[in-house]
């Protein structure tokens, strides 16, 4: 099948490279004349494990192609994606202009009958707005259908190429049959496709992040009760989540939620409810509890250093806003380092994939070590704000030579308590009895 897709960010790339390695031939599309350039040079622009294997081989076998114009793209396609940006605006809801702006320019392009899927995460009602800015232009038939993402960066090409269920929304027999064959491929072990209408598929990417998002604020508030209460917090997970009503899933403890979906879905979400005259309020208790656990650790810290950290230096591991990624938006590494700057402390960083994305936004203001030890040099403690494996069993014999206090503030939860305490290290986690030196 010959498909299109518009937009090479982290979903529109994903999706592109993984139908190529069944067979389609895909032409991706991008504004970015920069972006496509590199793309078609072979040059990958996101991290994301096993893409950049998939990538090469289908660019070498002409399966994938790159292109900045919409007309050219789409010219032979069967099936176009729109995979564009929806930012939160400034009241909180899905900014759509990427994406009907798109579709204003199919409607004038569009010669013969063509699938149209919104990829992008939208609000509720958008695939009418779409199909609306399409029909203004367009005298040949289409179908508009809904077919939201669920890729976990860090476990984007398995969650694509092994999925645990496919939903599409469409009315459209014609187009169901088209996705149909499409996804073939790709639920073979019987997982399933699940049809639906528009809107039920458009609402249900919001509600299954928004339920995860609630998980992990209410594991979080779980943790600081712990905390007061002198209970484990780790046991408390271990306990419910062998319950298969809840799951093991998620219940981890820290210091929030970031990245590119939970934290604008969640607000989308709200805004939508907003809309529809309805206050949800379990959801904006959610978004309450991850802003405040961003900053969980710092009460800890200071209360360490005795309430001033002003000339203090601290190392900090980990960037991005989970491991696997270099993704670094609304990461909470970010909130911590703004916050240590406004109390005069300095801070050096160390991440295997993002300080490059961090230096373009925070810039000089902290030094970027080349080495997660390195980072330790003149350091007063170790903060750690990302769950990279290759932070699991460090040499706490070289942090102990390094650091100049045996502290370390870990908002991961990556060590056992005890072991902490028997190294002699001054350990503060979430949730857990500290063990203090």
């Amino acid at each position: 099948m010959k498909i299109t897709v518009v937009g090479t960010g982290y979903v529109g790339l994903v999706t592109g490279t993984c139908f190529a390695e069944t067979g389609n031939e895909v032409t991706c599309v991008d504004i970015d004349a920069n972006k496509v350039k590199k793309l078609s040079a072979g040059q990958i622009t996101i991290y994301e494990p096993g893409l950049e294997k998939l990538f090469e081989r289908n660019l070498k076998e002409e399966r994938l192609s790159f292109t900045t114009s919409l007309e050219e793209g789409i010219k032979d396609a069967e099936v176009i994606f729109l995979a564009l940006p929806t930012p939160p605006g400034e009241d909180g809801a899905a900014d759509l202009s990427f994406v009907l702006y798109v579709a204003d320019q199919l409607g004038k392009l569009l010669t013969d009958y063509k699938v149209i899927v919104d990829k992008s995460t939208v609000p509720v009602g958008t695939a009418e707005k779409v199909i609306a800015a399409i029909a203004k232009n367009c005298k040949t038939p289409f179908d508009v259908v809904s077919n939201p993402e669920f890729l976990r960066e860090g476990v984007a090409v398995d969650d694509f190429m092994k999925p645990d269920r496919v939903v599409i929304g469409t009315t459209s027999e014609r187009a169901r049959k088209v996705m149909g064959e499409l996804y073939a491929p790709f639920v073979r072990q019987g997982n399933p496709v699940l049809f639906m209408d528009e809107k039920s598929a458009e609402l249900t990417k919001y509600a299954a992040n928004s339920f995860l998002a609630t998980k992990i604020s209410f594991m979080n508030e779980i943790a600081i009760l712990c905390e007061r209460l002198g209970a484990d917090v780790d046991m408390v997970r271990r306990g419910i989540g062998s319950d298969d009503r809840i799951g093991k899933r998620f219940l981890f403890p820290g210091i929030g939620y970031g990245g590119s979906c939970f934290p604008k879905d969640v607000q989308a979400l709200v805004k939508s409810s907003e809309d529809a005259q309805y206050d949800f309020k379990i959801l904006n208790a959610v978004m309450d509890v991850n802003e405040k656990q961003k900053l969980f650790l710092l009460p800890k810290i200071k209360a360490y250093f005795k309430n001033n950290l002003k000339g203090k230096h601290f190392a900090l591991w980990g960037l991005a806003f989970k491991p696997n990624t270099d993704d670094i938006r609304e990461a909470p590494a970010l909130y911590i380092i703004d916050a240590l700057l406004a109390e005069g402390a300095t801070v050096s960083v160390f991440d295997p994939e993002a300080m490059g994305n961090v230096k373009q936004i925070v810039g000089d203001k902290i030094i970027y070590a080349e080495h997660q030890y390195t980072c330790l040099d003149n350091a007063d403690a170790l903060i750690i704000a990302t769950e990279w494996s290759v932070f699991r069993t460090p040499d706490f014999h070289k942090i102990s030579a390094t650091l100049k206090n045996q502290a370390i503030f870990d908002g991961r939860n990556l060590f056992e308590v005890q072991r902490m305490k028997e190294l002699g290290y001054h350990y503060e986690s979430v949730g857990r009895i500290p063990a203090i030196s």
